[in-house]
């Protein structure tokens, strides 16, 4: 899903909300990573307002987005996945262990330039599994550590802090990287399954050229959301090294 917050499958993001007090108090903390929150905030903010403003923008075919996910998938030899509609506002995503594509109820039943860009972005990550794309595959295999990292890794952090406990907070860091690891993988998956997108609609006919800035801005716009992710958690993991001094000289 484009702006996903939990791991469906392990596809979406996995988030970077708690943080101990210590840290958003610190000026280090906030000179680090106040770019990267604003260009998150940013990047949500268009996602959804950009949605909203090419929703209202009905495809010049009248097609769902059902039924252009459907198509795409027809031509791309997979009958076999299933589409399925979900509650939820960008709900959107793909089911690998269940092959089902699932779109929210105004992507699946909308027929908007929105709908098209959302619905076409999901199927190409179902591309991507029926072609092994390697960052899919990589990003599958990190789920699980990733989930571990995001949890424990936070908890052991926090903690660590309270504590005053270098070697708990050094155990959460490194749990942490795990997730800073999936969110860095995630952005080449994200970005070629928009990039598929956009040639498929267009190889297939389904937008015509005025439609394609709209589908492009819907997109890009999804896409910087995990740019801002992946970023956040680079600077994070950098904060964390920095207040453990793993950059300070060592005495002899």
């Amino acid at each position: 899903m484009l702006l996903a917050r939990r791991i469906r499958g392990g596809y979406s993001c996995l988030s970077f909300h708690r943080r101990p007090p210590e840290m958003i108090l610190d000026p280090l903390y906030f000179v680090l990573l106040a770019p990267a929150m604003l260009l998150s905030a940013w990047a949500a903010f268009a996602t959804r307002s950009r949605f909203q403003r090419w929703s209202q923008v009905p495809n010049r075919r009248h097609v769902s987005g059902a039924q252009a996910a459907r198509y795409i998938l027809d031509r791309n030899g997979l009958t076999d996945v299933q589409i399925q509609p979900a509650r939820g506002m960008l709900s959107d995503h793909y089911d690998p262990i269940h092959r089902v594509v699932r779109l929210s109820e105004d992507v699946y039943y909308g027929s908007s330039i929105s709908s098209l860009a959302v619905a076409a972005h999901e199927v190409g990550h179902a591309i991507q599994h029926q072609q092994r794309y390697l960052p899919m595959q990589l990003r599958n295999l990190a789920v699980p550590v990733a989930s571990l990292g995001s949890n424990l890794g936070w908890f052991l952090i926090m903690i660590g802090f309270l504590l005053s406990f270098a070697q708990m907070i050094w155990a959460g860091v490194i749990l942490f990287t795990a997730t800073v690891a999936f969110q860095v993988v995630t952005l080449p998956v994200e970005l070629d399954a928009s990039r598929r997108a956009k040639l498929e609609l267009d190889r297939l006919a389904i937008v015509s050229p005025s439609e394609k800035p709209g589908v492009s801005k819907v997109l890009t716009a999804a896409a910087m959301t995990y740019v801002g992710a992946a970023i956040t958690g680079i600077l994070t993991l950098l904060y964390f090294l920095l207040r453990l001094g793993a950059f300070s000289p060592r005495e002899e």
